[in-house]
């Protein structure tokens, strides 16, 4: 799941402030923006750090890192659906 879909569930669930910035791709490969030193698109960052960049992250991880930065206990593991106890 892309975390755009997954943001505003965990968003509601952590009561968190969430910014979405997006540009298009193009602007994100420019010699400008890498003289930013900014993450590399798509990142996700929880306060100041730097969670994932460059590709997407799985809910359970992201969560994991929200709560970590909450102070809360780590979430209990999802349960698998039917497929993936059949491809464990």
């Amino acid at each position: 799941m892309h975390f755009k879909e997954m943001m505003p569930r965990l968003g509601q669930r952590y009561e968190l402030e969430i910014e979405t910035i997006s540009k298009p791709k193009a602007e994100y490969l420019t010699d400008e923006y890498f003289e930013l030193d900014l993450t590399v698109a798509p990142a996700v960052m929880v306060a100041e750090e730097i969670v994932v960049e460059g590709s997407d992250i799985p809910e359970d991880e992201l969560e994991a890192v929200i709560c970590r930065h909450l102070g809360l206990p780590p979430p209990e593991p999802q349960k698998k659906r039917h497929l993936g106890r059949l491809f464990k």
